[in-house]
C-alpha cells in the first residue's frame, strides 16, 4: 500500500472540490480537523482503516457528528 493516498473531497462549507492526501501508515481509524483551502473553515475528517488495506472517508462540518 502507498504511504500516502490522493483523494478529492468537497467542503461541506463552500462546495469547492479540494484535493486531499491520506497518511495510509497508521492502521488505527483516525479524526482529524484540518482547513479548507479556498473558504478556511474547519473540515472534519473521519478515516476509517478496513480489514482488506482500504479506507473510508467521511467529511463533516466541524461541530457536525
Amino acid at each position: 500500500m502507498n504511504v500516502q493516498e490522493e483523494r478529492v473531497i468537497e467542503c461541506p462549507y463552500c462546495g469547492e472540490t479540494i484535493d486531499i492526501l491520506l497518511d495510509c501508515t497508521n492502521s488505527e481509524d483516525q479524526e482529524y480537523i484540518e482547513d479548507c483551502h479556498v473558504c478556511c473553515r474547519p473540515i472534519t475528517f473521519h478515516v476509517a482503516m478496513r480489514e482488506w488495506g482500504g479506507m473510508t472517508l467521511r467529511v463533516n462540518h466541524e461541530n457536525e457528528a
